[in-house]
């Protein structure tokens, strides 16, 4: 992705994008031939978590704090001293501190992708299982980030959907196949007989709404491309039969 890319996708200004860069808080994307700047997943990832921490009031020193501690601690204590703070201000602050409040109250602790809205922390609670894939941690990493990138409206959407896709047993079941799938691709290449059954398997959690039209899923768009780029070859294309299988379903 470029900056510009980068920086619409995640809801920010390139000139944040630059600042952050600046502090040290977002990496510097390697440069291509042409002396542009190539930004992938990680670097929307680490901004979509740079803005949520922001949105909760943390200052940019807190941000670079928390973000250099990964084990969930500091972010605690973090969060606490915010609250505390927080409480003496009441009814302006009444819906920040009840977000902090499931943050800090989560079973396991603060979600490791980073602060995300209650609904959200709750699902991932309920799934924590299912973090013993890998695959299944990436995915969280990317709902986290579509959650801080989507407007209201779509955040709201995102989340009923993936109650839905998570929300009885069978339907567990049914993602933890598809991860397991997903998992055993890692070495593969594209064309390994086990991509079709995995993208069959996979469409099969997604339901209607989950995701909008991403258009024509064999030309590749800034946040596709980036996106596939985080996976192995296998993964990636079992991703576009994936979408593709999911575009026809919807003609």
């Amino acid at each position: 992705m470029r900056i510009g890319e980068l920086a619409a996708a995640v809801g920010v200004t390139t000139r944040a994008v630059r600042h952050y860069h600046h502090l040290g808080l977002l990496p510097e994307p390697e440069r291509l031939a042409n002396g542009y700047r190539e930004y992938g997943l990680r670097h929307a990832v680490v901004l979509a978590r740079i803005r949520r921490l922001t949105e909760l009031g943390l200052g940019l020193a807190e941000v670079r704090d928390v973000l250099a501690e990964e084990a969930g601690k500091d972010l605690v204590e973090v969060l606490t001293e915010l609250d505390e703070d927080l409480a003496r201000q009441e009814e302006a602050i009444r819906e920040r501190r009840a977000r902090l409040r499931v943050l800090l109250e989560a079973e396991g602790g603060v979600p490791a992708k980073g602060p995300v809205s209650p609904e959200l922390a709750a699902l991932f609670a309920g799934t924590a299982h299912l973090s013993d894939s890998p695959m299944a941690v990436k995915d969280r990493e990317i709902i986290a980030f579509l959650e801080t990138a989507m407007p209201a409206g779509a955040r709201e959407q995102l989340v009923s959907s993936l109650g839905e896709a998570f929300g009885t047993p069978g339907a567990v079941a049914r993602a933890n196949e598809a991860y397991a799938l997903l998992d055993a691709l890692a070495g593969a290449e594209p064309d390994d007989p086990r991509v079709a059954e995995a993208a069959r398997a996979l469409a099969g959690c997604v339901p209607p709404g989950l995701f909008p039209d991403v258009g024509d899923v064999d030309q590749e768009h800034g946040f596709l491309r980036a996106f596939y780029d985080d996976l192995a070859p296998a993964q990636a294309e079992v991703i576009r039969r994936t979408l593709l299988i999911l575009t026809e379903e919807r003609r």
